[in-house]
């Protein structure tokens, strides 16, 4: 295995640093390597401040990236480290490509979304990589009979990669109490990229991503966020807390 990635922290949540994160989640693939993969960003570090469950999650997980741009800056600025922003949604992107070229054999499952949106994603992937093994789909609403339903087909088919799409923080949650279905599985929760592959929303362009204004769009898609988007300045103003206290402390 390669070396295992840097850990920083930001605000007390565990955040790994390193330069090819597709490269170390393939090598996990390879040797059987159960992982769970968190996309952190000021937001969800907000909600581990007041929801101990996630937060435990978080510490526990295998993998965190530096999915937003707010994670990106406050590594930057406290621990002075070059650090690249990672997108969940490319992450998984360029993961689900490498498989689909150098491990054609394995097992990728998608979950999550409204009723039709992980059967369109699924679709959407088998074109964009013909030789993906895409060996199911569920939609992310259901009866608890659906969901027993769900646990019985991933002990059945122990997909080796499972990407999962309720949001945050019921996508990690719902990770951490069912990978003992899968043991040996890559679990990604991809957030809202259901809904950008199978078409029923776009992204922001890419220059609102380079210029880290990514949150904004989504604000402009969905208007309702706004009051979980305050979370974006409470996060900033204890960064800068924490970047005194830091400073008077030496």
């Amino acid at each position: 295995m390669s070396k295992p990635p840097k850990v920083f922290s930001v605000l007390g949540i565990p955040v790994h640093v390193m330069s090819n994160y597709p490269g170390w989640l393939l090598e996990c693939l390879q040797h059987s390597r159960g992982t769970h993969v968190v996309t952190l960003n000021a937001e969800m570090t907000m909600q581990a401040e007041r929801n101990s469950a996630l937060a435990q999650v978080i510490h526990d997980a295998e993998l965190v990236i530096p999915d937003g741009a707010g994670v990106v800056l406050y590594l930057q600025w406290l621990f002075w480290q070059k650090v690249q922003r990672c997108p969940g949604i490319e992450l998984a992107e360029t993961l689900l490509r490498e498989i689909g070229q150098k491990q054609k054999g394995a097992k990728v499952f998608f979950y999550g979304g409204a009723p039709g949106v992980a059967a369109k994603t699924a679709d959407f992937w088998q074109q964009q990589a013909p030789d993906l093994n895409i060996v199911g789909t569920h939609s992310g609403y259901h009866s608890p009979d659906e969901e027993a339903q769900l646990h019985q087909t991933l002990t059945q088919l122990q997909p080796q990669v499972i990407l999962v799409g309720l949001g945050v923080p019921r996508q990690e949650l719902w990770i951490a109490k069912n990978r003992h279905l899968c043991p040996q599985a890559i679990w990604i929760g991809v957030g809202g990229s259901l809904d950008i592959w199978s078409g029923s929303k776009t992204r922001a362009p890419a220059w609102l991503g380079n210029n880290n204004l990514e949150w904004l769009y989504r604000l402009y898609q969905e208007p309702w966020r706004w009051r979980r988007m305050l979370a974006l300045p409470e996060f900033a103003l204890k960064a800068f807390v924490y970047r005194l206290t830091a400073k008077s402390a030496v």
